[in-house]
């Protein structure tokens, strides 16, 4: 098209199947701004796969899940990071490189799953289960992760319980991917019983390798074996991908479940008639966008509503003012930077 912009060549080809054409335009004009600022302040961008489809294609300066992330976080040479994901992932990138400005776009972007869990709760569980591990999933804050022996993400959950060689594992707080890491590894799994008085372990003799947390991701909790059901009876040749953070029974019917980056990869690595992603929606369109000879099937009822908080707009107003910097206490990013050293060590 005649006098645009590289940003609006790049979003047009990439999403005119998408979103609409006015909306491309509108938005290359913030990512061509915020490239601009960019380059005059010396930031780079971290963005997460969730993010919203125009955004995603334009702005980062790096793209992954959260494990690949971290390890970007850690590696940026720039002076401000902004992290177009949620708060604990700018936390990680807080905990990971300290020396740098970094920012969240909204004060908003928080995590159901982060939410469920505290440091207190944290330390009532070392009580209840003295000398037993502590595996803190990603998707919590720098004070719970301070608390814990090492940290783990979807992509590495596996290999970061397998290497403590402990007969017992406390893994937090994801309840479904607590249940997913046991069904591989052949782990029995039980989980505290909350009451007044505090956290109680459950009924003696019971025969168990992990003790689990009752988190949950409120968007992959509503996925469901009949959603797979109903959706291999109108498309029988359909291959299924869940994320981990799905319920154990939905991802044994899946074909195929991974982190948000392995998802990607195998659908760009495979030739199926059709897919459906199990995740949150606007990957799907992220996806979409990237292989376009590729049909996906849509079973979205909602977005993340807390990555939803990270828009253009306030990407750029959050550059513009450094805007909501995020900090860390030295003294927990210190004793949270040992447990997410050890994760990055493992791979």
């Amino acid at each position: 098209m005649m006098n645009a912009s590289p940003e609006f060549e790049h979003l047009y080809a990439k999403l005119k199947n998408v979103i609409p054409v006015a909306e491309i335009r509108y938005k290359a004009e913030l990512a061509e701004e915020i490239n601009r600022l960019k380059r005059e302040r010396h930031a780079v961008i971290l963005g997460h796969n969730y993010m919203e489809p125009a955004l995603y294609h334009s702005v980062p300066d790096f793209r992954g899940d959260s494990l690949e992330l971290s390890r970007r976080a850690a590696e940026v040479e720039a002076d401000i990071i902004i992290f177009c994901g949620v708060r604990f992932m700018a936390e990680t990138a807080k905990i990971l490189n300290p020396g740098k400005t970094v920012l969240i776009p909204s004060p908003k972007a928080g995590c159901s799953l982060a939410e469920s869990i505290t440091a207190e709760d944290v330390r009532q569980l070392r009580q209840l289960y003295p000398g037993v591990p502590v595996v803190t999933y990603i998707n919590t804050y720098a004070d719970v992760k301070a608390e814990t022996d090492i940290c783990c993400t979807s992509g590495n959950a596996v290999k970061v319980v397998e290497s403590l060689k402990s007969d017992k594992v406390i893994f937090l707080p994801d309840q479904y991917l607590a249940g997913n890491v046991a069904r591989e590894t052949g782990k029995t799994i039980v989980f505290p019983v909350k009451s007044p008085a505090g956290l109680v372990r459950p009924e003696p003799g019971l025969e168990y390798a992990m003790i689990g947390w009752e988190g949950r991701c409120e968007v992959h909790d509503k996925f469901t074996v009949e959603d797979i059901e109903n959706i291999r009876a109108q498309f029988p040749d359909v291959v299924i991908l869940a994320h981990p953070e799905c319920r154990p029974e939905v991802t044994a019917a899946a074909d195929f479940s991974g982190s948000t980056s392995a998802m990607i990869r195998y659908v760009r690595e495979t030739k199926a008639p059709r897919y459906l992603l199990l995740t949150e929606c606007s990957m799907g369109d992220n996806i979409a966008a990237e292989n376009p000879d590729r049909e996906l099937l849509r079973l979205c009822s909602v977005r993340c509503p807390h990555m939803a908080e990270i828009t253009l707009e306030d990407t750029l107003e959050s550059l513009r003012q450094t805007r909501y910097v995020v900090e860390v206490p030295e003294e927990i990013r210190m004793r949270a930077l040992q447990a997410v050293t050890r994760m990055l060590e493992i791979g």
